[in-house]
């Protein structure tokens, strides 16, 4: 579980490029198309860390998702990105972090090392 990773991303090619980088630096990758793929996933792995978009298909956005997490989980770390959407003060869970895209290899290593994830 050190270094695993749930990506969330209804964006196929976005998804799939973010999990070709993640792999590439050697983090151990699960990939969701949304939330309730990712609920799933979580009930069968404990995961370090969440990274998930805001805006997808399903019973709940990204933030939802991050909130229900976060009641679960107080190891699971958050990351959640967006193209369109800057969430407001507050919205997010307690620790969580925010990343607009489009994201950079660097932002992204960035914001893993501030949750203490590690290749």
């Amino acid at each position: 579980m050190p270094n695993s990773l749930l990506l969330v991303e209804d964006d196929g090619l976005i998804r799939m490029d973010l999990a070709d980088t993640l792999l590439d630096i050697g983090y151990e990758v699960v990939e969701a198309a949304n939330a309730d793929e990712a609920l799933i996933a979580f009930g069968k792995k404990q995961f370090a860390t969440l990274l998930t978009d805001i805006d997808m298909p399903g019973t709940m956005n990204g933030i939802a998702l991050a909130h229900h997490v976060a009641a679960k989980s107080n190891e699971c770390k958050i990351v959640i990105i967006s193209g369109r959407y800057h969430p407001v003060q507050g919205s997010l869970p307690q620790g969580a972090q925010f990343l607009m895209k489009p994201i950079s290899q660097k932002s992204l290593l960035e914001a893993l090392d501030v949750a203490g994830l590690k290749p």
